[in-house]
């Protein structure tokens, strides 16, 4: 099937850089000779017909802009076969031949559905919590943590100043990547994430040793999936008897500009996505591995298990003794 009209959606939690990944797809689209429709609000707009055309003006002064312009919205219906095949006649009525999605893992599994439905689809991995399966990064990824670490560095002025432990909850869901880079970039003291578990005596240690050799301040990062952080707080002053504070960054994390890295990236997936889409490719996701650009399958890339990276993680442990 020849490709000349792709639909394009953001799907899941917003990242920044995915301004820059549409920026890519409708510019190298239209330079192929291509048609781009913008799909509003994800999976939802898909299903309500939401459909708008692209061309290179209506995506100029967008790549700096943190989350995205085709907005984005949680979508439960299309889990259902039901909601995929009102999906696939959407599409088909539009007169859309391929579909680019950027999100998370489970706009990917949507990516996958229509895939299996005949539609030449692709994912594009935009997510700040770092944790899909098939590639080692993800678009926003890299202004989250410079996000946190930013914050890290604002509070330690605080926490200096009154002599202070503070505790600071970072996103990633059910992942500690957010956590554990900021924390290895920031000299965190301790770092909790939920692939790792941890016991709160040896955090408490750690430190009452800190403050035995005259440190004026510790800086405890603690990724959300890894436990409630005010009782954390808690349980750290309980136990030390040391004055303690406790920080949700929260949705801040999300916003702001993107990064040159996230910005690249995200106009080359962007890009190949587009490419490999007008060659008759569908199925696929985008993803970097061993810091190149790589074409996986979507299902087998699914079927695989997004790690920590635990040399990491000692290192980080190491370098806070």
């Amino acid at each position: 099937m020849t490709v000349k009209h792709i639909g394009l959606l953001t799907s899941g939690g917003d990242a920044p850089g995915m301004n820059a990944c549409i920026r890519a797809v409708v510019r190298t689209a239209i330079f192929h000779g291509a048609k781009v429709s913008g799909i509003m609000r994800g999976f939802a707009g898909l299903l309500a017909g939401e459909f708008c055309c692209l061309d290179v003006g209506s995506v100029g002064e967008i790549i700096h802009r943190g989350g995205t312009v085709l907005r984005t919205a949680r979508c439960p219906e299309f889990n259902s076969p039901e909601g995929q095949e009102i999906g696939v006649r959407m599409l088909q009525k539009a007169g859309i031949d391929a579909l680019v999605v950027i999100g998370g893992d489970g706009s990917f599994r949507g990516v996958q559905a229509l895939a299996c439905r005949g539609i030449p689809a692709c994912g594009i991995p935009g997510t700040i919590d770092n944790d899909i399966p098939g590639t080692e990064y993800t678009i926003g990824f890299d202004t989250a943590i410079n996000t946190v670490l930013d914050a890290i560095n604002k509070i330690r002025d605080t926490a200096t100043s009154h002599e202070r432990t503070n505790v600071i909850e970072v996103m990633g869901r059910y992942a500690g990547h957010i956590a554990l880079m900021a924390g290895l970039a920031g000299g965190a003291e301790s770092i909790l994430v939920p692939e790792v578990t941890f016991d709160l005596n040896d955090v408490c240690a750690r430190l009452r040793r800190g403050q035995a050799r005259g440190k004026l301040h510790s800086i405890i990062l603690v990724a959300e999936g890894a436990g409630d952080v005010v009782e954390i707080g808690k349980l750290i002053h309980e136990k030390t008897g040391m004055e303690t504070r406790v920080t949700i960054l929260g949705h801040i994390q999300r916003g702001g500009n993107p990064t040159a890295k996230d910005r690249i990236w995200a106009s080359q997936m962007g890009a190949r996505a587009v490419e490999l889409l007008l060659s008759g490719k569908g199925g696929f996701m985008l993803g970097v591995r061993k810091g190149r650009l790589v074409v996986e399958d979507i299902a087998a890339a699914l079927a695989e298990k997004r790690e920590l990276d635990q040399g990491l993680y000692q290192l980080a442990g190491i370098l806070s003794i």
